[in-house]
């Protein structure tokens, strides 16, 4: 077997994750978090599109982790990112980190928006 280093461009990929936070480029962020090739920062969840309004034109799709559970996004947040070409993937948060390091690792144009568990 063949073992490759993974190397990341300019996104970090999620590290680990519990009860309130997330821990991304070894930094440990309380609440919701937004992560990808623009980097880190908090985000103030569902209500707050600007910030994934932002990132059009630098991704192909947001992952967008629900919580705990996965639920559907509510058309404010799911039809401007669309409409801006951005493709968006609704999971429960755990799903979204690893689909999220997947893809990163494999060079992806992705981000992901995340409420925590």
């Amino acid at each position: 077997m063949r073992l490759n280093e993974i190397v990341f461009n300019d996104a970090q990929p999620v590290e680990g994750y519990g009860p309130g936070f997330f821990r991304i480029g070894g930094q440990v962020i309380q609440g919701a978090v937004i992560t990808g090739p623009k980097g880190t920062q908090t985000w103030a969840g569902l209500a707050d599109i600007a910030p994934l309004m932002a990132l059009a034109g630098e991704i192909d799709v947001l992952f967008v982790g629900t919580g705990a559970d996965v639920a559907h996004l509510p058309d404010t947040v799911l039809e401007p990112l669309q409409n801006a070409g951005v493709g968006v993937e609704a999971m429960a948060s755990p799903a979204a980190c690893r689909t999220y390091n997947v893809l990163l690792s494999e060079g992806r144009r992705i981000a992901l928006a995340m409420l925590p568990v």
